[in-house]
Order: structure tokens, then sequence, then C-alpha cells
């Protein structure tokens, strides 16, 4: 274990987070805001992350395990930290309460326990915020991109961080994939700042609202969130970006460069869009009978089906209101969740495509013994590591789930309840059912439950293994 190249690698990270923090503090002085806070967070970041990172160690190999102990350690860092100037400003006066909130923004949940989001000044707004939007690509991604490192170690860190079945190289230099995947990421953003300034909102609050859609988190600087704007204009955009946000960026990249009939060919993308299709019109005519006609419906529920599937968590209605065969599938697009290769959470298309395949070649392979079938995705057949590793990544993901719900049931709240608050956390959704549904939070539950539900949403986000191995002592071993 290269302990020295972890704590040197982590340094880098935090020092790189006192930077981005610096974003925040100026937003909060244009605002009239205290900014001490995030002046001694950012001096406090400074100071661990260059005696972490003060000397390279000689042994700079990172491995397979090394990257996933990185990365976790990573996202538990950068939480313990970036709540720090929500703590000492007294905007969250318990820590624990400020640890959960940074790791929903880092890990894109969007699951919070403020109750009155607006008092809240702008700088602590826009930093609650931006960590979506850091978090939403990958800490580790961004830093790839500014800071050089071997391509070996690159890899190691890139597959233990981006979500889905499998990573690769859009280019030859991992460090060059890195930066056209931030740079799309960013142009996407900007694009959608536009439209939603040309809607009417004020820039502000047009970037904060991009930068939770582009990370697919769902925080929003309005307590009513997304409906406080009451605009069909801004819902179609913000449903619109939110679907382009769930795809796999590697399509983005072929279509960058002009390979269109390869990335319309994606299977998961048809996939994708065939689901959101599917659950809006079911949806729509199932609640059609409250609103005034099939077309108001239609923008509730494909808002809604937009922002659950791809973990985005916007409300612009009370869907706990709906009936109950709407919620049951807006329960199950929570687990589909988006693309491989993008901002949202949820198993992914790409697994459920695996996964649906494996189980029609087990029933045929039942009843046709003889028949040779495999599994195959885009015309590609599926190798048997991928396949272990999505057949692992499921059944530890139920164990897991199971484990969550036995521990939160011990709050005392109704099955539906606790069922919801860890499958919305796991899946990095943000709003659950019932109290801590569309117009709940999670500020009642008890610090037990609220540990709980931090572990799993950084479980969801980094797609189970890093944080297993976190916890696991045989990983700290030399050997």
């Amino acid at each position: 274990m290269n302990i020295r190249m972890i704590c040197h690698t982590l340094g880098n990270i935090l020092r790189v987070e006192a930077a981005l923090m610096m974003l925040p503090t100026l937003v909060g002085i244009i605002y009239g805001d205290d900014v001490t806070a995030f002046y001694a967070t950012i001096g406090i970041l400074l100071v661990v992350g260059s005696a972490m990172s003060f000397r390279a160690p000689k042994n700079k190999n990172i491995y397979a395990k090394e990257g996933l102990l990185t990365v976790a350690l990573c996202w538990v860092l950068m939480s313990a930290f970036g709540a720090l100037p929500f703590f000492l400003s007294g905007a969250i006066p318990s820590y624990m309460d400020a640890f959960f909130e940074t790791v929903s923004g880092f890990t894109t949940t969007g699951s919070t326990i403020l109750v009155d989001i607006e008092a809240l000044p702008m700088g602590m707004l826009f930093w609650r915020s931006f960590t979506h939007w850091i978090g939403g690509m990958g800490v580790l991604v961004f830093v790839l991109a500014i800071i050089p490192m071997a391509e070996g170690r690159n890899m190691h860190l890139m597959r233990a961080e981006v979500p889905g079945p499998t990573v690769g190289k859009l280019v030859p230099k991992m460090k060059s994939t890195a930066k056209i995947l931030y740079g799309l990421y960013l142009g996407l953003t900007i694009i959608e700042v536009g439209f939603l300034m040309a809607g009417g909102m004020p820039f502000i609050e047009a970037l904060l609202a991009a930068f939770s859609t582009a990370g697919t988190g769902g925080f929003c600087i309005k307590n009513a969130s997304i409906a406080y704007y009451n605009s069909a204009y801004i819902d179609a955009v913000i449903t619109v970006f939110m679907i382009l946000f769930g795809i796999n960026f590697n399509l983005y990249y072929l279509i960058l460069i002009k390979r269109f009939k390869q990335a319309f060919k994606s299977e998961e993308l048809r996939w994708y869009l065939g689901i959101i299709l599917t659950a809006t019109v079911l949806i729509t005519l199932n609640i059609m009978h409250q609103y005034s006609g099939f077309m108001e419906a239609g923008r509730y529920a494909s808002f809604q089906v937009g922002s659950i599937i791809t973990t985005t968590g916007f409300i612009t209605a009370d869907y706990g209101q709906w009936p109950m065969f709407s919620q049951c599938i807006l329960l199950l697009l929570m687990v589909f969740g988006a693309c491989a290769g993008s901002t949202g959470g949820g198993i992914k298309t790409a697994r459920l495509i695996i996964l649906v395949k494996s189980m029609a070649r087990g029933i045929k392979q039942m009843t046709h013994p003889r028949t040779v079938s495999v599994v195959t995705l885009d015309g590609k057949t599926v190798d048997d590591e991928t396949m272990r590793g999505v057949n692992y990544f499921f059944t530890t993901y139920i164990a897991l789930f199971a484990l969550g719900v036995l521990l939160v049931s011990l709050d005392g709240m109704a099955f539906g309840d606790t069922f919801g608050s860890v499958l919305t956390c796991i899946n990095n959704v943000g709003p659950g059912m019932g109290s801590v549904g569309a117009v709940g939070n999670f500020a009642h539950l008890s610090v037990l439950s609220k540990g709980v539900l931090t572990f799993m949403m950084l479980v969801g986000r980094l797609e189970i293994f890093p944080m297993l191995m976190l916890v696991l002592p045989s990983m700290w071993r030399k050997q």
C-alpha cells in the first residue's frame, strides 16, 4: 500500500478545494456577507493540503487498490472540510447536519436538512449549489485535468470514480480525456444559463440552477424549488437539460467529432429515452384528472420523470399527492437512474440492460439447454468480467440497501418514509417519499439515521466498492 502517494494526491486535492472555495467567498463579498468562515476554511485547507503534499514520494505508483482508497478518502475529506463554512458561520449549527448537507452536495444527491433555505447568505447558497457542479463530473476528473500525473495512475483513479460498468479513454491521453469531459460539461452549463436568463431568471439564480442541473443534484435557492418560478418555459428548459446531463458524455464527444451514426446507435441511449417517454405518458394519463388537461399534466409529469430518472431531485409538484401508480413509477425510476458516464445516479441504464438481457438469457437456456447465447450491448458481446462486475454490484447494492433500511427503521418512521429515505440516498436522488418527500426534508432524523444516509450517499455516488474498500482493514495492509 503506497500510503505516501495517497497522502500526496489527497493534499493536492485539498489545495484545489481551497482554490474552488474562493468563488463563493467572492460571491459573499459582493453580496455583503460575513465571509470569515470561508477565510478560515481556506486557510485550514491550505495548511493541511500543503503539509500532505509538500514532498512527493519516490514511489509514485498507484494501482487499483490505491485508486479505490484515494477516491473514497478524497470524497470523505472534501465533504468534511467543505462542511466547515456552514458550521463555522452558524448557517448550520450542527456539524453532523453540515456534513450531511455537504455530502449531499458533492454526491449530487440533493437531500437537505434545511427547513428555510432562503435564510442562508448568498455566499453559502453559492457554495451549496457549487458542490453539485464540482461533484457532478467528479472531483478527481477535475484534478486529473489540471494536475500532471502518470497515465497509469490516472486510469486507476478515473475508473474508481466515473460511474458505470466500464470506463475507457476518449483519446489516448487520460489527461486529455478529463479536459474534454470538463469542456463539454462547462459548455452545456453555460448554454443552460443562457436559456434560463432568456426566461427571466436573474443571472445568479440561473447560474446556481444550472450548477444543480449539470450535476443532477437538485439543490435550489428557493424553498419551493423550481415550483417557485411557476413558469412552463423554465420547467421545459430544465427538463431538457436534466435529460441531457443524464446521457453518457462519450456520446457528446462522438457528436463533437462528427461520428453521428455511432452516437445515435447507442442502445443505452435508446433505452434511456424510451423509459423516459413511456414513464411520462403513463404518469400523464394517470394524473390528468388532477390538472386542467393533458398538456398541463404532461408538463408536470415530464419534469418529475426527468428529475427522478436523472436523480436531479428538482420539484415542481408534490408527487406525494399523485396516485400510487405514478408514485411507484417514480420509485422505479429512482433505481434505474441515468446513463453510465453521465452525472446521474441510480444503477445506470447500461447495467439495467445487461441485467434484463442476462435474465432473458437464463430463461432461454433453461428452456433450450443446448442453445448458446451471449449478452450483447451495442452489438458487442459483454465480456465475462463486466457481467461479473454487474452481478457483484447489484447483489451488494441490494444487501447494503436492506441494511440501510434496517438501521434507519430505528427512528420509528413509517415504512414508506424509511424505505424512501434509503432508496433516495443510495441512488443520489434527493427527495424521497412521505416526510422526506417533495415537500419534506431530513432535519427530523436522528444522528444515527443521518450518518447511515450520509454513508449511503457516498456509496451510491462512488458505486459501492471504493467506500467498502475504505472500511475493510485488509485494504490497508502493505501486501
